[in-house]
């Protein structure tokens, strides 16, 4: 059983599993629902207090905002490519809330999300670090975290960071 973000209780049973027994099983735990919707709501209402820290209500800020991000951005790309050699195809920037950036491995992109802007500059280099790292290993495999620790030995401090600066986002 869990809470989704808008709420909504999701409970996964056994198929056949009698009606019954599913939601006498839901009435059961109760309390902990109401306690775990309360966090849930609470977690996004801090979330969404975090991304109103920048504004992007008209297309002026919007673009202002991925000039910004491309200028913080692309150069820790290139420095860090150049260190790793490895080269994205493409880097996108987008509005994303669930992800700080993501890889796409067979078309060789990465994306970032223009919030990116509210982190410090060193988080921010963690991700861009991560993301690179997916070129050369797609899952987060203990390579994976070898790659990290080689080119971004801080990356478990900046990831700590950056969830306390966001407020577990």
């Amino acid at each position: 059983m869990r809470i989704v973000k808008n709420g909504d209780v999701h409970v996964s049973a056994p198929y056949g599993m009698p009606q019954q027994e599913i939601e006498a099983f839901v009435e059961q735990h109760r309390d902990w629902i109401d306690k775990a919707r309360q966090k849930t709501a609470e977690r996004q209402k801090r979330q969404d207090e975090f991304f109103k820290g920048l504004r992007l209500d008209t297309y002026e800020q919007k673009y202002r905002a991925e000039q910004d991000l491309i200028e913080l951005v692309e150069p820790m790309v290139r420095r860090y490519a150049d260190k790793m050699e490895v080269y994205p195809l493409r880097i996108d920037y987008k509005i994303m809330t669930s992800k700080w950036g993501m890889c796409n491995v067979r078309k060789r992109t990465i994306c970032f999300s223009i919030y990116l802007l509210l982190l410090p500059t060193w988080c921010v280099e963690h991700v861009v670090v991560h993301e690179l790292c997916h070129l050369i290993e797609p899952n987060h495999s203990a390579r994976f975290y070898a790659l990290m620790d080689k080119y971004f030995p801080l990356w478990k401090e900046a990831r700590k960071e950056t969830r306390r600066v966001a407020k577990s986002v």
